[in-house]
């Protein structure tokens, strides 16, 4: 069967209700399919599951902010097209959504047309990349090979070449990894790993966190009792740097 569009998937992630429920009412309108969620896990979970081709994120969100929310997408996908909408708009909130990922930032309040255009123009421009294949050189690096010290990670197949072998990596470890790769020598806390890394809530034990650790400076540590590229920072968390080594 031919000459049928679907419909393009548009995904709201904002605890105001009204907010909320006018977006979708005008996108709607649109044409566009739109699915709400009212907080930071409930967008993570309707982004793995529900697959939207754009996302409309507020900052201000219950149990996992926005911007966390931004950066544990951006792990995995680099190029669904995000654009905040928050009442955040200082210039030190923009640089941090556009540092971290965002393609387009837009503060609350704010005019519907611009809005609306800012959408239309966002899924325009995906539908044009989606025409070529990227290249290498499109891509970060860091998604495909990454090398340091006597260490190879392929990202592609899953597995690294360490100390030990080769060795097939678990998902959360591969998630892992390129958080610390794309936060080269920033010290990360515990709270950030675990809201980042797994989605998960304040809540959670840290231990989850120090565990994975420990697996990691056994694949990539020549002492893990001595690490030198995964090291801890006391009362912070972790930071990964090998430049210096």
């Amino acid at each position: 069967m031919t000459g049928i569009t679907l419909k393009k998937k548009i995904l709201i992630v904002e605890d105001d209700r009204h907010i909320a429920e006018g977006l979708r009412l005008n996108l709607s309108l649109r044409g566009y399919d739109i699915m709400v969620a009212p907080d930071g896990p409930g967008g993570l979970r309707e982004w793995r599951e529900w697959k939207p081709d754009l996302i409309v994120l507020d900052i201000m969100l219950p149990r996992i902010d926005g911007l966390s929310v931004l950066r544990s997408i951006r792990l995995e996908d680099e190029r669904l097209p995000i654009l905040i909408l928050s009442v955040k708009g200082e210039p030190e909130y923009r640089v941090k959504g556009f540092s971290y990922g965002a393609d387009d930032y837009l503060s609350k309040p704010f005019n519907l047309e611009e809005f609306l255009l800012r959408v239309e123009r966002l899924l325009t421009r995906v539908a044009w990349n989606s025409h070529s294949k990227p290249t290498e050189a499109d891509l970060d690096p860091a998604y495909h090979v990454y090398t340091f010290g006597g260490n190879t990670i392929d990202f592609d197949t899953l597995t690294t070449h360490c100390r030990l072998g080769r060795v097939t990596l678990t998902e959360q470890e591969v998630k892992l990894l390129k958080l610390f790769i794309a936060n080269r020598g920033k010290p990360l806390s515990r709270s950030e790993l675990l809201e980042i890394g797994w989605g998960y809530t304040g809540t959670t034990s840290t231990r989850t966190v120090d565990n994975f650790i420990v697996r990691l400076r056994r694949y990539f540590e020549d002492d893990p009792h001595e690490p030198v590229y995964f090291r801890s920072l006391r009362s912070v968390g972790y930071v990964f740097d090998h430049d210096s080594h």
